[in-house]
């Protein structure tokens, strides 16, 4: 969703609701792919007596996929709503490619999709939603809705309820209604953890699909190793509170990470790796 300057806190309260992080810009023209580095410098947290980040730092490369992985309670999922803007840091300081948050489109996806969308509107009515608030018109609302869903070979009947709609369909409109904002950074907290396995690995090839078409700088948190190498060109591994990085993993493998990649010996090659990461800091 975008927003420059207005009731700020009344579109941030709405986009908590929605799934879609504050965004910037009532231009509903897309802008230039960005090629260069989301910035975390400073950043600090803290929930009562606990310090979860302390003088974190990390340079993400933007227009790639990258997961964030690491033991349970670290932060993952904290992280990601601060340097999407949803969540206030103590202290720190996020920037996209030299620019501030607020300059920045975001969109988010969420873990509950059932939460996410609102039940009182139809499918497509909770797609076009962030373009009404963003006061795009609407000819182009309509354009931009129908090659979103002609670029993604939408099959689902969005004319029903959420309510009415599988797990995985209504996760598929969460992705639509992120997407349809034509975001620079998407960020996405756990997205299918709610899903049955079948469901999960659909939509693990639907994610790629929108990865490899549009190019969009995408930030996954994820608490499943396998999927978190499947999706990403960078997976970032966290250590135990107070969090920093341990290691970001690159992953070369090819696109689409299909049942041949996720089965070869350098993706296996790679998991015992971040495996082996990952116990190290269990442990610690």
């Amino acid at each position: 969703m975008s927003v420059r300057g207005g009731n700020v806190s009344l579109i941030r309260a709405v986009d908590r609701i929605s799934g879609i992080a504050p965004d910037t810009s009532l231009n509903s023209a897309a802008a230039p792919k960005r090629q260069a580095l989301m910035t975390i410098r400073g950043l600090r947290k803290t929930f009562d007596d606990a310090v979860v980040y302390d003088d974190f730092g990390v340079d993400l490369p933007l227009g790639q996929f990258v997961s964030v992985f690491g033991p349970n309670g670290c932060g993952k999922s904290t992280l990601i709503n601060m340097i999407s803007g949803l969540m206030p840091m103590d202290a720190g300081e996020v920037l996209y490619d030299g620019q501030r948050i607020s300059e920045t489109r975001i969109s988010y996806v969420f873990q509950n999709y059932r939460e996410a969308l609102f039940p009182w509107l139809r499918a497509i009515d909770n797609i076009y939603y962030p373009l009404k608030v963003m006061g795009v018109s609407r000819k182009e609302q309509r354009l931009r809705v129908e090659k979103l869903l002609t670029d993604f070979d939408v099959r689902i009947d969005l004319n029903v309820y959420p309510y009415t709609l599988s797990g995985g369909q209504q996760q598929t409109v969460s992705i639509l209604r992120a997407l349809v904002t034509e975001p620079e950074v998407l960020f996405l907290d756990e997205p299918f953890s709610a899903l049955d396995y079948e469901m999960t690995l659909f939509m693990r090839e639907q994610l790629q699909k929108i990865f490899m078409k549009t190019k969009t700088t995408m930030l996954l948190v994820s608490h499943d190793l396998e999927e978190a190498i499947q999706l990403a060109d960078k997976v970032v591994m966290l250590t135990r509170r107070p969090t920093k990085v341990a290691e970001i993993v690159d992953v070369n493998l090819p696109w689409p990470r299909n049942l041949d990649v996720t089965t070869g010996e350098d993706f296996m090659a790679l998991k015992r790796h971040c495996l082996d990461r990952f116990w190290q800091e269990v442990k610690r």
